[in-house]
């Protein structure tokens, strides 16, 4: 039986084993961690950060032994109840400390502790010229390699490489018992023998706290064209992106309807983003006079490239010269005939520019309160549900209108097989304890502000719930499932009992993550 905020014993034999500044177990901070983007929860009995692989095993085994129930919590930017509980009681685990970056260029396998974030990493590889499969999220300034592998993400090199779990040769993961379980027995190939690195991908955290994760490293390919496109129809649009996918032309590309086009995206082209992006374009651009170029014909566009179409498609394709970039672009270009127009290229030159933006998008561009519902489709189901998702929009749009909530799609390829179909939803809100701690006072102070309005967050939830629904009538998949998306419901009989066999094995008490993928 799981122990629960009544102990009093659990915090002070955390302090004496991490040190007490590695442990919270009071003031405002807990109301802080008791929050994800979407949800607030009931707060932790305390937060441990410990600063070690040593120092978690020794913190989880305590936790374990006392029968608490134990959170895993990566970068935070989770809108899915991954971390948030609403039965409180629990320690929450922040592994932002476990920060260790290990290059081993001769194997090509750089090991991370879990709390290394993507922007991080990227960093670290640059200097070296090199580069993971996949390299993160857009929120990876936060997102940290061990929370996108245990929920599973996409973004950067997802097109040719695939998503987060893909580029992962093996982990070490601290079990419920505080025992340390390495998901290989070599280092040279995730597969040997049955994949039990697998396993752990995507477990929301519920089989157990990653610790390390070893991903495999690629050279940079240091020349690249970025592209554009414009599209009248969501139909002809994935017709383009399925068309792109499958060829595999690019390191990743993603698209955009109207909305976000003027509202998420259109909103970072405020003077002060201007003059970075245009500082690091002629940086990072193939050489300076077409970095010149790129400013001049993008000075030219203005802001017609975020009102070109109903859905828009941008592309970075890369090379290891000018002429691989160029014909690979040239490809994509023949490719889309007859789909598309282009269109200035800005915004996904904006994106290799500054792959990780600030994570001023947790809020909408008027500074409403955003959330954002995802399923991945097989390509015979996107343009169904895209019909089935309007008609269900168009029921709500009188209660829409009348609260001030009102959505954006965005959408993304995963690998050939699957399409991302995003809804992001924006509704008039007062701000949490995370966006209070996230963007600060002084960014908090130029936004528009709103007062409580549980009529719209209320409509928000209906509506979310509703959406997640219709993705599941179209079979779509989903990543992130924390504790925000039907997974057992989804499961055969036998896979069902082989899960919770597993479960019941590394976890017995459940103590890891409880009510994460319905456990």
């Amino acid at each position: 039986m799981a122990s629960t905020a009544t102990d009093t014993t659990i915090i002070p034999a955390l302090r004496a084993a991490l040190g007490a500044e590695a442990v919270i177990g009071s003031g405002d901070a807990l109301a802080y961690f008791s929050n994800d983007v979407y949800r607030t929860g009931a707060q932790p009995l305390a937060v441990v950060r410990p600063g070690s692989v040593e120092a978690l095993q020794e913190a989880v085994k305590l936790c374990g032994e006392a029968g608490i129930c134990m959170v895993p919590r990566g970068g935070g930017a989770s809108y899915t109840d991954g971390y948030v509980r609403q039965e409180g009681g629990h320690v929450l685990f922040d592994t932002g400390a476990i920060d260790t970056i290990e290059i081993d260029e001769r194997n090509a396998i750089v090991t991370c502790g879990a709390g290394v974030t993507w922007a991080n990493l990227k960093t670290a590889l640059d200097a070296k010229g090199l580069r993971t499969p996949f390299w993160g999220p857009f929120s990876g300034i936060a997102a940290t390699v061990g929370g996108s592998v245990s929920q599973n993400t996409l973004s950067h090199g997802t097109t040719i490489h695939g998503i987060s779990a893909q580029s992962v040769v093996s982990m070490d993961v601290v079990l419920a018992s505080g025992a340390l379980l390495s998901t290989s027995s070599s280092k040279a190939t995730r597969f040997y023998g049955p994949d039990l690195t697998g396993l752990f991908t995507g477990d929301c955290g519920v089989f157990g706290i990653k610790a390390r994760i070893r991903l495999p490293l690629l050279p940079v390919l240091p020349k690249f064209e970025c592209l554009s496109f414009a599209f009248d129809s969501f139909a002809d649009y994935h017709a383009a992106s399925r068309k792109a996918a499958a060829a595999r032309l690019d390191d990743s590309h993603f698209g955009l309807d109207l909305a976000l086009s003027q509202g998420q995206i259109g909103r970072q082209e405020g003077m002060g983003a201007r003059l970075k992006i245009a500082a690091d374009i002629l940086r990072k651009a193939p050489n300076k006079l077409k970095g010149v170029a790129q400013l001049v014909k993008m000075a030219f566009a203005g802001e017609d490239p975020m009102r070109a179409g109903a859905y828009m498609c941008h592309f970075i394709v890369e090379g290891a010269d000018d002429d691989e970039a160029a014909l690979k672009a040239k490809q994509l270009r023949r490719l889309l005939d007859g789909l598309g127009r282009e269109i200035a290229n800005s915004i996904p030159t904006f994106v290799h520019s500054v792959p990780f933006a600030p994570l001023f998008n947790v809020l909408g561009p008027g500074g409403e309160r955003w959330v954002p519902i995802h399923g991945v489709l097989a390509h015979d189901e996107a343009v169904a549900f895209d019909e089935s998702f309007k008609a269900l929009i168009a029921s709500y749009k009188a209660k829409m209108e009348k609260l001030g909530v009102w959505i954006g799609t965005m959408f993304s390829p995963v690998g050939s097989t699957g399409f991302l179909y995003e809804v992001a939803l924006y509704w008039p809100e007062d701000r949490t304890a995370y966006h209070k701690t996230t963007l600060g006072e002084e960014y908090l102070a130029q936004q528009p502000q709103f007062a409580a309005n549980p009529d719209a967050s209320a409509l928000v939830d209906e509506l979310k719930e509703a959406i997640v629904a219709t993705y599941q009538k179209h079979g779509a998949g989903h990543f992130q499932l924390g504790r925000a998306y039907p997974y057992q419901q989804r499961l055969s009989a036998e896979a069902k009992s082989l899960l919770g066999a597993i479960k019941t094995e590394l976890d017995p008490k459940g103590l890891m993550n409880p009510g994460a993928l319905g456990f």
